[in-house]
């Protein structure tokens, strides 16, 4: 008994004769005992504490890496339906040039091609006409002698 008293402060054990005085008084007044409710953290707190934490640490990784790996996934099956457009697409292109007619159409837009018997120009801003004979007449002449061609009708009817 001795040895207990030793291992434990003054302080302490004046706080367990004040409760059990406390206790004495309360039971003489007929009340039930309330003891204070200690506000550390229990041996069986920590380890559950200390569990959930690891579990916290375990899963992280694993969770981003699953995240990420679902954003390239999605990534990836993006790229696949833009290639699968870009084959219809050229699937499409390609059938119009087994068209003679979209062959003969490119041929004379891309390269001023002209038929027998046609008139081929080429305008300084790069694009092409292609004429074919007929008859002069206002559409075929150059604009600054339409203009000029109506000023002299015009001088001339008066």
């Amino acid at each position: 008994m001795g040895a207990d008293r030793d291992r434990f402060s003054t302080a302490t054990r004046l706080r367990a004769l004040s409760a059990q005085a406390a206790e004495r008084v309360y039971r003489a007044q007929g009340r039930t005992v309330r003891t204070p409710r200690k506000g550390r953290l229990t041996g069986r707190a920590a380890l559950l504490a200390l569990v959930l934490c690891s579990l916290v640490v375990a899963l992280a990784y694993p969770t981003r890496q699953y995240v990420t790996q679902r954003s390239e996934i999605a990534d990836q099956r993006e790229q696949a339906e833009h290639a699968r457009a870009a084959v219809e697409r050229l699937r499409e292109q390609r059938a119009r040039w087994q068209d003679p007619a979209y062959v003969e159409q490119q041929a004379r837009k891309h390269l001023h091609f002209v038929r027998p018997g046609e008139t081929g120009y080429i305008m300084r801003d790069g694009t092409a006409d292609v004429r074919r004979p007929r008859p002069h007449g206002p559409a075929d002449r150059a604009w600054y002698q339409n203009l000029w061609d109506g000023v002299d009708s015009a001088d001339r009817a008066e």
